[in-house]
């Protein structure tokens, strides 16, 4: 339950649990005696213990030595701090995961096969009442372990399959569940697995591949399950049974990565049909009983254009969809590349599943990236908050604004208002960009150098005169960095070559 700030106050001051609990100083308490004090008091204990806890973070460093020295390091299970609570505290401990033969858990698949029927519904309502054919599902490495695998709980219930636990508490394999029992199409899917995940749960992947090949092999009506009736498609078209049915797919054996980011950092590309390219030529390799990293671009794009929905389950509010650079790189990319083979904008349509929250619903890709911009990068506080922390927040402005191209390039949000607002907020507004440039001038320089790039790419119809100071603050800080990187010897000598050039 939230606090009065009174409390909160007190609780960040290091106040005691029983003077905490004994403070009537605020009318927003609840009164002794009623279910809601009961209440109130749980949380004040546990956030008490939380903060405890975190004071004693320090002992991350005394875990490192103790390692060095080979002594014992106690354990602990990692985890999320929002999700798992005061368990995952003190860090510094001797973290384990979790068991992958334990994967889904049964939480993590009911969150999933509600995240999976909510994006199946919003579909249903989006295209009058026609279910999706293909489903791509991320499958990430850390978000599997934070949540115990609920992205995979989206892709079993997709196709319409559970897990089987036997008595230890360990995941068997998949079943099937039976049409009638689900009441609709098995939808077929396209995972797509990052590097971490591929190489993590090698035991996941091949359960996985099992009941997606038994789905392909089910006695059903193709109208009524469409992993088999894209099977039998590719079939015909001259595929073998592994390449049919291969549905698991990540980068080349030993590789990480879309390579996408770094084609935007680098602004090495020029149409944005490339960056697609790029993702669908790093994520062609398929994994199963068929083969670890067999190159199937053939099955890879024909699945891409039977897919409507792509599904990216966020696992924390750590970090968000324009916090880092992945997102947009396979999220982005994927939407990209399956837009462009089906011939259109917008033909695919990306679905944020916030499984950190306590209802884990789909949010549209737009919305979501609106939201996000509005609380974080165009926040005056978060603004400030970065700027106060010198140069690794300015840091964090520069990959921002590169993520904004990113996201523009590959998904089309090229919404002028965010780019408006980027300018004034961190390059127009002299206070701002003072500080800025001052505690990280290539951070500063990429900012520009960023919003320059929108424009001259069609993202962002700039005013001629803000692009026209853009470009002349461009050229001051580039002038700044070349004039850096000469000794100071060198720069003095120069000054003093051009005073006496003035006196004569």
């Amino acid at each position: 339950m939230p606090f009065p700030e009174s409390v909160f106050d007190r609780v960040l001051d290091g106040v005691n649990e029983a003077d905490l609990l004994s403070f009537r100083g605020d009318a927003a308490i609840p009164q002794p005696g009623t279910a809601a004090f009961d209440t109130y008091s749980a949380a004040l204990r546990e956030a008490c213990s939380i903060r405890d806890l975190l004071l004693r973070n320090s002992e991350e460093l005394e875990g490192v030595v103790k390692a060095l020295r080979g002594e014992y390091v106690p354990p602990a299970p990692g985890g999320d701090l929002l999700r798992d609570g005061s368990g995952v505290l003190p860090t510094g401990r001797n973290i384990h995961a979790l068991d992958p033969y334990r994967m889904p858990s049964q939480v993590a698949m009911a969150r999933g096969r509600a995240a999976a029927n909510l994006t199946l519904e919003q579909h249903l309502r989006d295209n009058g009442g026609a279910y999706p054919e293909t489903v791509a599902v991320n499958l990430w490495g850390l978000e599997a372990i934070k949540t115990r695998g609920e992205s995979l709980g989206v892709v079993l219930a997709l196709v319409g399959a559970r897990p089987v636990v036997e008595a230890t508490g360990r995941v068997v394999r998949y079943d099937l569940v039976p049409l009638e029992e689900l009441g609709r199409p098995r939808v077929d899917v396209l995972a797509s697995l990052s590097g971490i995940f591929r190489d993590s749960f090698a035991n996941v992947v091949e359960l996985l591949d099992d009941v997606l090949r038994r789905a392909a092999e089910a006695d059903e009506p193709p109208e009524m399950n469409f992993v088999r009736k894209h099977a039998l498609a590719l079939l015909d078209e001259g595929e073998d049974f592994d390449g049919a049915t291969a549905r698991i797919f990540s980068n080349p054996p030993g590789e990480f990565g879309s390579l996408v980011n770094e084609r935007v950092t680098d602004s090495s590309w020029e149409e944005e049909s490339a960056l697609g390219e790029t993702w669908a030529s790093r994520n062609s390799f398929s994994f199963g009983k068929g083969g670890r990293g067999v190159d199937r671009r053939n099955t890879l794009d024909k699945l891409m254009k039977t897919t409507s929905q792509v599904v990216q389950c966020l696992d924390s509010v750590e970090y968000g969809l324009t916090d880092i650079q992945e997102y947009y790189a396979n999220t982005g990319a994927m939407v990209r590349a399956m837009d462009d083979i089906q011939g259109g904008e917008g033909k695919v349509q990306a679905n944020i599943v916030e499984s950190y929250a306590r209802n884990p619903r789909p949010k549209k890709l737009n919305d979501a990236l609106r939201l996000e911009y509005r609380s974080k990068l165009l926040n005056p506080k978060w603004a400030d908050t970065m700027v106060a922390q010198g140069s690794g927040g300015a840091f964090e402005v520069s990959q921002r604004m590169t993520a904004l191209v990113g996201w523009g390039a590959t998904t089309k949000f090229q919404e002028k208002w965010v780019f408006d607002q980027s300018a004034e907020t961190y390059a127009l507004d002299e206070e701002m960009a003072a500080k800025l440039r001052e505690a990280n001038p290539e951070a500063f320089k990429n900012i520009v150098g960023r919003l320059i790039e929108a424009s001259n790419r069609g993202m962002w119809e700039a005013d001629d005169g803000v692009l026209s100071k853009l470009r002349d603050l461009y050229e001051d800080i580039d002038d700044q960095l070349e004039l850096g990187s000469v000794s100071a010897k060198r720069l003095a000598e120069i000054n003093s070559a051009q005073r006496k050039r003035e006196k004569r």
